[in-house]
């Protein structure tokens, strides 16, 4: 497996904003598109938004309008910028390639808390 590293989750308040981080190691970036993913506590994984490699960004409907998913060719980074957060939106949040692969599978992910 290869681990990614995720960064940027905290404790925040309705209203407020976060960006998070993903490191990837560059062969592994400059071929895939990548996706952020959450697991709110008790549901399953979902997709929240991924960037395909000509910067296309696909949202979620329940982001749309305030996450932003980004890539930095010079960094090997994904960035997803989350403005206006809602405590539905409290999670751990994980990057991978998109689709899902379970061969990146394993990092701790950075868990995001929005209180009312």
């Amino acid at each position: 497996q290869v681990q990614l590293v995720e960064s940027g989750g905290g404790l925040v308040q309705s209203g407020e904003s976060l960006t998070l981080s993903c490191g990837i190691p560059r062969n592994i970036f400059l071929v895939n598109p990548f996706g952020w993913y959450r697991r709110a506590p008790g549901k399953e994984r979902e997709l929240v938004a991924h960037i395909s490699l000509s910067d296309k960004a696909t949202y979620v409907q329940s982001v749309e309008g305030r996450f932003t998913i980004s890539r930095d060719v010079a960094k090997d980074s994904v960035y997803l910028q989350m403005n206006n957060l809602k405590p539905e939106d409290t999670g751990v949040y994980y990057c991978n390639v998109f689709p899902w692969s379970n061969y990146f599978d394993g990092s701790q992910g950075t868990q995001v808390t929005v209180i009312p």
